[in-house]
């Protein structure tokens, strides 16, 4: 039977850290990836950039690495001399295969775990995949671990050992973001920044030469948004529906400077089929962006992403459950795992509904609140936190401290 110090289900951004930190730090790893790259939210939901967050984050030597390895490729920038979160989801898709591979983690694509049975101080795991063909025989026999660490996103391994779960009230619309090619990128620039002069909105640099620029409308009335009048005007003449103006946010590419993606479009009251719903809303923002916005006559939709942007999901019951008052207080910890002031965002589906509540003190996230027994663990989104908290902690950068974080302490224990 196979051993491992520690099994990684799911290689979004929070597994890929806690896989590829693990590894550097002497432990056998093996993770395992439902689809046929890694990245999660990144490359398959095309999250992208990155959040910016605080100039004292900590366990950022992941993201410090994967930055620099993209940005040799091109494939990365620092905006506005700000945030170097910028990330090419196709370029990041390889400088991860690469990493993690060099850091001796072993990968299995297009697997989930389909049984996972507890001992005393291990776990007897079966690996589910529709083609085997991908790994080595031996992994298709039952192997051991012991660790297991919880990186879905939707706490899938918590679920099938019975963990507790806290309680899920709440919810937020999900999005399904795309890339459009083909735009005069400049001339859009231009245009912009003398269309609207909101510099906390809109926002243009120049980086190695090429314009890179940042903008959002939102229906809410907390703010006089530039773009409104041409939502207005579009929904008017039957271009838009009214639902597709709910959120609209975009920015450049790194590494691409005709390409253009969007954060959006965030669909409301939950749909039955999102993907149908959300592609048909894409087509109709694009034809919106064509008509409506200067460089983007000869633009097309290049991609669409492969999996929705889901922003809560269940939430595991920890050794702590981290409080939005532990956050709003900045309360501290003997053994933090992310040191971040990022706002409480939470979406809405409703009109003037939406929070972005700026923090004025730094919070830090302990590792208590990803450690559900001695020998299994979450991180992510389905971290043992309530929803508010959840809100401020799911962005890219802290799941990336969570990850590298959590591997430095089990590399210690």
């Amino acid at each position: 039977m196979l051993k491992y110090d520690v099994i990684i289900a799911g290689g979004g951004t929070a597994g890929c850290a806690c896989a590829y930190t693990a590894a550097k730090l002497g432990l056998k790893t093996l993770l395992i990836e439902k689809n046929s790259f890694l990245g999660g939210s990144i490359t398959s939901s095309l999250v992208i950039p990155a959040m910016k967050t605080s100039e004292n984050a900590i366990n950022t030597e992941f993201f410090d690495t994967l930055y620099e390895k993209l940005n040799s490729l091109g494939g990365a920038i620092t905006y506005c001399d700000s945030n170097k979160g910028w990330f090419n989801p196709e370029l990041t898709k390889i400088v991860l295969d690469e990493m993690l591979t060099s850091a001796g983690v072993e990968i299995v694509f297009e697997a989930g775990i389909e049984k996972i049975e507890e001992k005393l101080s291990s776990y007897i795991v079966t690996i589910d995949s529709n083609n085997a063909s991908l790994f080595k025989d031996e992994l298709l026999e039952p192997i051991e671990t012991r660790l297991v660490v919880d990186a879905t996103g939707d706490a899938k391994i918590c679920q099938k050992l019975n963990c507790e779960f806290l309680e899920n009230k709440n919810s937020q619309p999900v999005n399904l973001r795309f890339i459009m090619s083909g735009v005069n990128v400049k001339e859009f620039s231009d245009w912009l920044m003398e269309y609207d002069k909101d510099t906390e909105v809109t926002t243009s640099c120049e980086v190695n030469g090429f314009t890179y620029l940042s903008t959002a409308c939102t229906w809410d009335s907390d703010k006089k948004w530039a773009l409104t009048p041409l939502f207005k005007q579009a929904i008017a003449n039957g271009v838009l529906k009214e639902e597709d103006s709910n959120y609209f946010q975009l920015f450049s590419v790194a590494g691409t400077p005709d390409s253009i993606a969007f954060n959006c479009p965030r669909l409301l009251n939950n749909p039955l089929n999102p993907y149908i719903e959300g592609r048909a809303s894409i087509l109709r923002l694009s034809n919106f962006c064509k008509k409506y916005l200067p460089g983007f006559k000869n633009a097309h939709i290049s991609s669409i992403a492969n999996s929705l942007g889901v922003r809560v999901s269940n939430r595991v019951r920890g050794k702590y459950i981290y409080t939005v008052e532990d956050l709003r207080n900045g309360k501290t910890f003997e053994k933090p795992v992310v040191i971040s002031n990022y706002p409480i965002d939470v979406h809405s589906d409703k009109k003037d509904s939406s929070k972005l509540e700026k923090v004025y003190k730094e919070y830090q996230l302990p590792i208590e609140s990803l450690i559900v027994k001695d020998n299994l663990f979450v991180i992510g989104r389905c971290i043992s936190a309530d929803f508010e908290a959840q809100a401020a902690l799911r962005i890219i950068p802290s799941c990336f401290s969570m990850g590298e974080g959590l591997a430095k302490y089990l590399a210690k224990n």
